[in-house]
């Protein structure tokens, strides 16, 4: 375990970056995680900040792709955050 000098409250919104977290032995600091963050286990149902504007549950990957490069073309972002749980998780 890392030690910290003061209390860190953790927003991660790249799942390579809360396998980081987790893998320094800091996972118990995340306060919120994006709805790909998956890993170390303990972050599953922690708040979700942000979420992908395409909803690829029902979709084939060329669907997938479309979509992408509709969004792109049309210059909307890929992901939402949810400003008001952001907020609310009060990261450091």
């Amino acid at each position: 375990m890392i030690a910290i000098s003061r209390p860190l409250r953790i927003c991660s919104l790249l799942p390579s970056a809360t396998e980081i977290v987790g893998a320094l032995g800091l996972a118990d600091l995340l306060v919120g995680v994006s709805e790909e963050c998956d890993w170390p286990p303990q972050v599953r149902g922690l708040p979700v900040i942000t979420a992908s504007r395409i909803d690829t549950s029902n979709l084939s990957s060329l669907e997938i792709d479309e979509g992408v490069r509709d969004a792109v073309r049309d210059g909307r972002p890929l992901y939402g955050i949810d400003r008001d749980l952001l907020a609310s998780s009060r990261p450091t």
